[in-house]
Order: C-alpha cells, then structure tokens, then sequence
C-alpha cells in the first residue's frame, strides 16, 4: 500500500475510535519515507499514540529523527544479550549495533519495551539477565511464548516454554506485584518486581498459547499488502487495497473496517493442538503480518 492509502485507512479507523497506532513488520525503519509518513501520523487528530516496533539494528541512526517526528515508544526485539548467542538466533552479526541503537533511545528519553521471545535450550539460561536488566534500566523487559507462525517456522515443540514456567523460572528474584490491567491495554500481564536487594523494575509475560487473551484482543493488523487481519492467529483477512483501488468511499470502507472487527475469531485451538500432539503451524509469516 502507499502511504497515502495508509493515511486513509488510519483517518477513517480513528474515525471509528481508534486511538493507539504501531507500526511493525518486518522492520518498518527499512521502507523509504518512513519518517515523514511518521509525521503525517502524529498530525492525525484523535490519534493519541504512534508507537515503533523495531529489531533495532538502524535505531541509533533514525532514535533522534523518531523522537523529533512524534514517537515517544519502542518495542524492541532482542531474544539475547550474548553478541555470539544472538547472531546464531537471527543469522546476523548486529549485536553492537542493536545495543547501541537501545542505549541512544534510551538517552533520548524514549519508553522502552524490551521483547523476549522464550526459547527452551536457545536463551533460557538468559531469563534471570533479562529481568536484571529490567532492574537496571528503565525498561519493561517482556517475555513472549514462542508462537509456530509461518509457512518454514523454526518452531519446535521441545523449544516451547509457558509464561508460567518462565515466570516460575525467576520468582526467586524478588516479589511480582500484578498491574491491574485497563480497558485498552494490550495483551501482556504486567508485574513491578521488587527484588530482594531493593532495586525495582517492570516485568510482563505474553502467553498467546497457554493463556489466549482472545476474549480480550482490541488490536486490528493491516499488512503492507493491504490485508485487515482481526488475529495474529488466524489468516482469514480482508483485502480492502483492492476495494480501495476499484473505488470504495470511505463510508463504505468504514463498514468494511467494522465487518472485519464482528468477524474476529472467538480464540484459536494452538493450546489444545499442542496437547493433542496436532500440527502446531499457522501458514502466515510474522514478518508479513506484524507481530
């Protein structure tokens, strides 16, 4: 979609009360113009929030152009603090350059979620250095189930960790205190850690397979291809590029934005297909449909 077709869909979802916006992929600081359609984001009215997901290896780059265009937080990936451990899990040497990008945001004042996609035998033994650095820094530090999306997922079964387990597997570190979680907010249990030596610091678990929030989801993904998806899980979209390209009005777009929001699955079965010993894979690729 072009940017222009973007800004359409986002006025005419704000329109419908939309109010929070995150930008994903793939890596969203790769696409030409970036920063300027960030721009024309923020000056959307009603549009409280833009946010950035982003693996972080051009953030030192682009931190201060962001901070200037109106983002204000960032969720970044990072599933190990080891430089050797972290070019093995994403076949790229940009440790360096990740924690580089991650110290610059920080100093620039940016709100910082750190996202940990928990792998059994990969970066387990890595969880209680996670939540260290969440007492260090003012970061969240978020440990996500490893979900099998996509068509060639490395998912493995034995590689699947529950959040309970991971949270059982640092409780030693001090006391979690649950956030009451509010009406909008997103998919993670928040926990304040008191540790045992004093320091605090901001812990979440993200548990698509064992605890579904299904009942509880308000998010709405478009792709670049323009395909509405109602759920991560599930790869039943509506392409509205299309419609918008033979002439939709927008009125007529809006419902078709509604009809995609009352179609939204009940829950999906990957809980009860690991169980049963079913195929775990969801066709989408996470880097097409945004995580």
């Amino acid at each position: 979609m072009s940017y222009e077709e973007l800004l359409r869909v986002v006025h005419l979802s704000v329109g419908l009360g939309m109010n929070k916006l995150r930008l994903t992929g793939g890596e969203p600081l790769i696409r030409r113009g970036v920063l300027d359609f960030i721009s024309r984001l923020a000056d959307i009215e009603g549009l409280d929030e833009v946010r950035l997901t982003t693996n972080g290896v051009l953030l030192h780059e682009y931190a201060s152009s962001l901070y200037a265009s109106g983002i204000r937080q960032l969720n970044i990936s990072l599933d190990s603090l080891h430089p050797e451990k972290f070019a093995r899990i994403t076949g790229k040497d940009f440790f360096k350059e990740v924690w580089q990008g991650i110290m610059t945001a920080r100093d620039l004042g940016f709100r910082i979620k750190i996202n940990i996609v928990a792998m059994r035998g990969i970066n387990d033994d890595e969880f209680c250095d996670f939540v260290d650095l969440a007492l260090n820094e003012p970061f969240s530090v978020r440990f996500i189930e490893f979900m099998p999306v996509g068509e060639k997922s490395s998912w493995q079964r034995e590689q699947f960790i529950k959040a309970d387990e991971i949270k059982d597997m640092v409780s030693g570190l001090g006391e979690f205190i649950p956030y009451k979680k509010g009406k909008f907010d997103g998919p993670a249990r928040m926990f304040r850690l008191k540790a045992n030596d004093g320091r605090q610091g901001n812990i979440g678990f993200i548990s698509p397979i064992s605890h579904h929030f299904c009942d509880q989801c308000n998010r709405l993904r478009l792709t670049s291809e323009g395909k509405l998806r109602s759920c991560l899980l599930n790869d039943q979209e509506t392409d509205i590029k299309i419609l918008m390209r033979q002439g939709i009005t927008d009125e007529e777009l809006q419902q078709v934005i509604k009809q995609t929001v009352l179609d939204k699955p009940k829950g999906h079965a990957l809980q009860d297909l690991m169980e049963s010993g079913g195929h775990m894979n969801c066709p989408g690729q996470m880097s097409r449909i945004g995580g």
